[in-house]
């Protein structure tokens, strides 16, 4: 029986991607220090079905504490999703997101490298794109302007897992995410918190004139698309990628809002404010690579991913 250790095990896509592993027949450990950035009991109803499963075990606690990494026992792969996330609140405590992300990291790989563990799949971002002008986002364009400390933390940890990679022989995948949003979304993100609104019956906040756009990406296809690394990092050798998965699809904010109130049967009420500072224009993936390598091809649209979204909504809100 192959081996996981999944990091950010309660988030939403940790959640998720450690009960594709335990029914693909993997042992799971998990390792989530439940940061208040959101409610513990959302992430203890997000590891509701994992924690009943015999070959799961929960280590509660920093991902970037070795002694309590060595309490997993013997691992096959690692998949690192915890990060400290936000662009806006890495714009007021950069220190705390250097700590959190580009520390915890560096622990992880120096825990990996003492127990001679290589195989790494690493959770970076859209972010690291900046507003990069030319689309779709290819994973060789130049990706050295972030504009914020939570994009510029992701991207030196891609850098830094390069060097192991070339000093250690570490075989890495590093993937982008491109706006993850469906069941157990952080109530942070957009569309979790424009659903709330409108079933509130609040107003709903435009942030610029709505021509932003983003590429929201289906949960289950990121998944997909995670579980297609994990089998290549560990099937592979002399292994070193940066592979996007999104949808190839950006749709603009002010059709996303559209969409969500049309899914919810409710005319949403929109207020329009200045964007946020850190925010991009576009995030538009280009997933020909993930196709190629991975296999990938994300088959849920908005519509149906909303949908669900939404049901999901309705049985779980207080």
């Amino acid at each position: 029986m192959k081996s996981a250790l999944v990091t950010g095990a309660a988030g939403f896509i940790g959640s998720h991607l450690s009960e594709a592993l335990l029914a693909a027949g993997y042992k799971v450990t998990g390792v989530d220090n439940f940061d208040p950035f959101y409610g513990r009991d959302i992430k203890e109803k997000n590891l509701a079905t994992a924690s009943q499963h015999p070959n799961f075990k929960l280590l509660e606690g920093d991902a970037g504490d070795q002694s309590l990494l060595n309490q997993a026992g013997d691992i096959d792969v690692v998949i690192h999703l915890a990060a400290k996330p936000g662009v806006l609140p890495s714009i007021k405590d950069p220190a705390a997101y250097i700590r959190a992300n580009i520390g915890t990291t560096n622990s992880i790989l120096e825990w990996m490298k003492s127990r001679e563990m290589k195989k790494l799949v690493f959770a970076s971002s859209s972010s690291v794109y900046g507003n990069n002008t030319k689309i779709p986002f290819e994973e060789d364009d130049d990706v050295n302007r972030p504009i914020s400390p939570y994009a510029f933390t992701k991207r030196s940890c891609e850098l830094m897992n390069y060097t192991y990679h070339t000093l250690y022989g570490f075989d890495i995948i590093n993937l982008r995410f491109f706006t993850v949003y469906g069941e157990r979304q952080r109530p942070d993100l957009a569309i979790h918190k424009f659903v709330k609104q409108i079933f509130d019956k609040k107003p709903i906040t435009i942030y610029g004139d709505g021509s932003t756009a983003r590429d929201y990406t289906y949960y289950a296809d990121t998944v997909q698309g995670i579980m297609a690394a994990i089998d290549r990092v560990l099937s592979k050798g002399d292994l070193w990628e940066t592979i996007n998965l999104g949808n190839n699809s950006p749709v603009q904010l002010i059709d996303l809002v559209n969409a969500i109130g049309k899914a919810a049967g409710v005319e949403p009420v929109l207020v329009y404010e200045d964007m946020k500072p850190g925010d991009v224009n576009i995030t538009y993936a280009s997933i020909e690579k993930a196709k190629q390598i991975l296999g990938y091809h994300p088959n849920t649209d908005l519509e149906t991913g909303l949908a669900r979204f939404i049901t999901w909504y309705r049985e779980n809100k207080t």
